[in-house]
């Protein structure tokens, strides 16, 4: 039967402490990527190979790209922005991976039989990509007060100017509403994708899913570049001074 949950389902639990279907996807993928970063540190070399190319290939192209939109302030926003682009793309792709949302465990419950996945895409559980949207913000902010000092505050705290005092609260209401805007449109996008798959295979389950596993790789692209873009462009924003 098909089973689809806009919650995490909870698979087991350490002491008080639940872990659900996502967080466990979530875990195997900071573990992958850790591994990944040790793996290519271990081999670098003065002449790379195949693999060290394709690296060093990515991590510019990714420079050059924030560069275009943070400048000479790269160097200080880049291991930010970048660990933000590779998390989320990963997180978002491993929908397409076999096994998650299809390999699981059933219970029962209510007298009926209730399929829990074992597995499920991070991004498509509201708590992670709120958790993001609270790092991404945070950020800003943290960066905006280290860079401008008490200049940063004045925008949203004027009691000088009853005009100026207003536009600071449409400001702290700006940079609030920031947080729904990230979160809810990865998740939007990232549950949409995979509610799709599921049906798709659920109906169809031989070739059909083939177009839309290269559809929603692309679109995992977009949602993850989208998320560190937005999170650069608001960074060069609150650290630029006013003239």
């Amino acid at each position: 039967m098909l089973n689809i949950s806009i919650q995490p389902e909870k698979i087991f639990a350490i002491g008080g402490f639940f872990v659900t279907n996502s967080l466990l996807t979530s875990w195997l993928v900071m573990i992958f990527l850790v591994m990944l970063t040790f793996f290519v540190f271990a081999g670098l070399k003065e002449v790379p190979g195949r693999f060290q190319a394709v690296v060093e290939g990515v991590v510019g192209g990714l420079y050059g790209l924030f560069e275009s939109v943070t400048g000479e302030r790269t160097k200080i926003y880049y291991p930010l922005v970048a660990t933000l682009f590779i998390f989320i793309l990963f997180l978002n792709w491993t929908e397409i991976l076999p096994g998650v949302g299809t390999i699981g465990l059933e219970k029962v419950k209510d007298g009926a039989k209730e399929f829990i996945p074992l597995f499920r895409p991070t991004s498509a559980d509201l708590n992670l990509t709120i958790a993001l949207a609270l790092v991404s913000v945070a950020s800003i902010q943290f960066f905006g007060l280290r860079t401008l000092g008490i200049k940063y505050l004045a925008k949203f705290i004027n009691l000088k100017n009853p005009i100026l005092f207003f536009v600071g609260l449409l400001d702290i209401v700006s940079e609030g509403s920031r947080i729904i805007s990230f979160a809810f449109r990865l998740f939007g996008n990232i549950f949409a994708g995979d509610v799709l798959l599921t049906v798709i295979a659920f109906l169809m389950p031989l070739f059909a899913p083939l177009p839309f596993l290269a559809l929603e790789l692309f679109v995992g692209f977009i949602q993850a570049l989208v998320f560190s873009m937005l999170t650069a462009v608001f960074l060069n924003v609150a650290t630029s001074s006013e003239h």
